[in-house]
C-alpha cells in the first residue's frame, strides 16, 4: 500500500480525520482534453493494457482535480476476456459480448485460472503508487460479480435484464456457479492490484438496482459478501458501489464492506441511517449538478456535508461517474470547495 495513513483510508476506516476527503468516479474520462488526446492514439482497451499509459491517465487525472485518491484507470470488463469472453465496444451502444453466456455449458468452458494476464492492471497500479508514495492513496477496483454476470448473460447492457433474471429464476444452481467463477476471478484480479499497492478497492455494482431486496438476498447476497471478505484478507479497506440501490442499502451493509456508496437519490443521511452504524459511505451529488452554475453547485455540495455533519466515514463524490461534456474547471472547484468547507466546518467544532 502506498498511503495507509491518508485521510481518505481513515475515513474508509470510520476514523476521525481533519476533512471530508473527495475524489469523483470516472475522474479520468472523455471530459478532460489529455484523455481525448490519447484516444487519438488508442482505443479504450489498448490504454488499459499499455501500464504505462494507463498510469499516465491515472496521475495526470489525479493531479489537474486535486482529489484525495487516484483510481486505476481500467475497464470494468477486462476480467471476462481472461474467463474466455471476447468482446467490443460498438459505437454509441457501449460493450458487446461476442457470444452471450445463455446455457449452462457456456457456464463450464468459463475459465478461472487465468486472473494472472491481467497483471497489466496491476503493473499500472504499481507505477501510479511509486509515483504518489505517500502523497496520495491509489484506488483499485472490480467488477461486482451480479453487474458482470448481467454483462456476460445479455451480451451488454440491458433495460430489463430479462436473460439474467431468467438465468436466476430458473437455473439457479448455473446462476450460483456462474457468480462462484466470477468471485474467484474478480478476487485474484483485485488482490493482486492490492499487493501492487493500492490502498483501498472499490467493488462497482452498476446495475444491481434493478433487482428486488428479495432477489438481492437470495441470488446476490452470498456471493458478493464472499468477493467481500476475501478482499478484506488483504489488508484493503472495500467500498461497494452501486446505483439505484436505496431498497437495497440495508442488504447491501450486510456484505461487511466497510464503505458504502450512495446514488444521487438518497439523501446522504437518509441513506446512511438505512446502513446502520457499521459503515462508512461515499457520495453523493449527482453528476448532472457538474453542469450547473457556481452557486447552485455550492449550494448541493454543502448541503451534502451538512447532512454528513461532520461524522467520520464521509467520503465525498458523486452518485455515479462524471459524464462526457462536464465541464472540467466546475470538477477542479467542487473538489476545492468540498475541501475548503469541510477543513472550515472540522475546525468550527474542535
Amino acid at each position: 500500500m502506498s498511503a495507509p495513513e491518508s485521510r481518505f483510508v481513515q475515513a474508509c476506516k470510520s476514523q476521525p480525520v481533519d476533512r471530508t476527503p473527495v475524489w469523483f468516479m470516472r475522474q479520468a474520462g472523455r471530459y478532460m482534453p489529455e484523455y481525448r488526446a490519447l484516444r487519438k492514439q488508442y482505443s479504450l482497451i489498448e490504454i488499459c493494457k499499455k501500464p504505462a499509459v494507463a498510469a499516465e491517465v491515472t496521475i495526470t487525472a489525479a493531479e489537474a482535480l486535486g482529489v484525495d485518491a487516484a483510481i486505476i484507470f481500467a475497464d470494468l470488463l477486462l476480467p471476462l476476456e481472461v474467463m474466455g469472453l471476447s468482446f467490443h465496444f460498438a459505437a454509441g451502444e457501449g460493450p458487446v459480448i461476442d457470444r452471450p453466456v445463455r446455457e449452462k455449458e457456456d457456464i463450464v468452458r468459463l475459465r478461472t485460472d487465468r486472473a494472472s494476464e491481467l497483471g497489466y492492471v496491476s503493473e499500472a497500479v504499481r507505477l501510479v503508487s511509486k509515483h504518489f508514495e505517500r502523497r496520495l492513496p491509489v484506488i483499485g477496483f472490480c467488477g461486482a460479480p451480479f453487474t458482470l454476470a448481467s454483462y456476460m448473460v445479455e451480451g451488454g447492457s440491458s433495460r430489463n435484464y430479462v436473460h439474467t433474471k431468467k438465468m436466476m429464476y430458473s437455473s439457479p444452481a448455473a446462476w450460483d456457479q456462474l457468480l462462484g467463477k466470477l468471485v474467484a476471478v474478480a478476487g485474484d484480479y483485485a488482490a493482486e492490484q492490492v499487493r501492487a499497492g493500492a490502498d483501498v478497492v472499490q467493488i462497482f455494482d452498476s446495475w444491481v438496482g434493478c433487482l428486488s431486496v428479495e432477489d438481492y438476498r437470495r441470488y446476490v447476497l452470498p456471493r458478493t459478501t464472499e468477493l467481500v471478505r476475501s478482499l478484506q484478507k488483504s489488508g484493503a479497506p472495500v467500498i461497494y458501489f452501486g446505483t439505484e440501490t436505496t431498497a437495497l442499502l440495508p442488504s447491501m451493509s450486510r456484505t461487511g464492506a466497510e464503505v458504502i456508496g450512495l446514488d444521487w437519490r438518497v439523501p446522504l443521511d437518509e441513506g446512511w441511517k438505512m446502513l446502520g452504524q457499521g459503515s462508512a459511505v461515499q457520495g453523493n451529488l449527482d453528476p448532472v449538478l457538474l453542469f450547473a452554475d457556481g452557486k447552485e453547485l455550492r449550494s448541493r455540495a454543502r448541503d451534502i456535508l451538512q447532512r454528513a455533519a461532520g461524522r467520520p466515514g464521509h467520503i465525498f463524490n458523486l452518485g455515479h461517474g462524471i459524464l462526457p461534456e462536464t465541464p472540467v474547471e466546475n470538477v477542479k472547484a467542487l473538489a476545492q470547495f468540498v475541501q475548503e468547507h469541510s477543513a472550515k466546518a472540522t475546525s468550527a467544532t474542535r
